[in-house]
């Protein structure tokens, strides 16, 4: 396992040291996240041949999603290349999720944060008005905005419509990908949605 300060000389190598940029290791390549580690590159193929199995959802108690997917747009984007190394940056995309939705009703405007705007998980990115009320959007992971969905400028009901789709609030790159392991996967928000229901139901 490669320290962090290990792994931040690497990245620095790979982008600046002609050593590195023509005699790059034949063995390794750096995935740069906090939770770092060196991939063989004889498993490159097999990581990424299977990396559908990296995708992941996950939702808060404030009804704020945050995906991490391979699919070029909405998760873990590739940001450097050379003949032996692949330097990897997580990023997610966020959300409000449907059960928020249907609960604000028909949302008349949507307060987007700003690329280059670095946040703590919890943190207020925006905010979600309706006919209804208006709600505050925290980001479920630190990190910084890289992209906020302008489609909502002129379309905020998009939300309604698609809210874990094209109603997508903002993309950010991620700091610490652990911080999602301390939120729901999609059943346990489902079962966690259901008892606010049934609390709510209850008074």
């Amino acid at each position: 396992m490669a320290s962090s300060r290990a792994v931040a000389r690497a990245v620095s190598y790979l982008g600046s040291s002609s050593r590195y940029a023509t005699r790059p290791s034949p063995n390794f390549t750096w995935r740069a996240t906090r939770s770092s580690t060196i991939v063989p590159r004889s498993l490159w193929s097999r990581t990424f041949a299977n990396s559908r199995a990296l995708e992941v959802k996950k939702y808060t108690e404030e009804h704020e999603w945050i995906e991490l997917s391979d699919d070029g747009d909405t998760g873990i984007r590739t940001a450097q290349r050379s003949a032996q190394a692949l330097l990897i940056i997580y990023q997610g995309t966020i959300g409000v999720s449907k059960y928020a939705a249907e609960a604000l009703g028909d949302v008349v405007y949507v307060e987007l944060p700003t690329a280059g705007m670095e946040v703590d998980a919890g943190g207020n990115i925006g905010a979600v008005e309706s006919v209804k009320s208006a709600s505050d959007i925290m980001t479920p992971v630190s990190g910084t905005v890289v992209e906020a969905n302008s489609l909502l400028e002129s379309k905020p009901g998009t939300i309604n419509r698609s809210p874990e789709g094209e109603g997508w609030i903002a993309k950010i790159k991620v700091e610490d990908k652990g911080e999602l392991e301390h939120l729901m996967s999609a059943e346990e928000y489902k079962q966690f949605t259901e008892e606010v229901k049934a609390d709510e139901e209850g008074h």
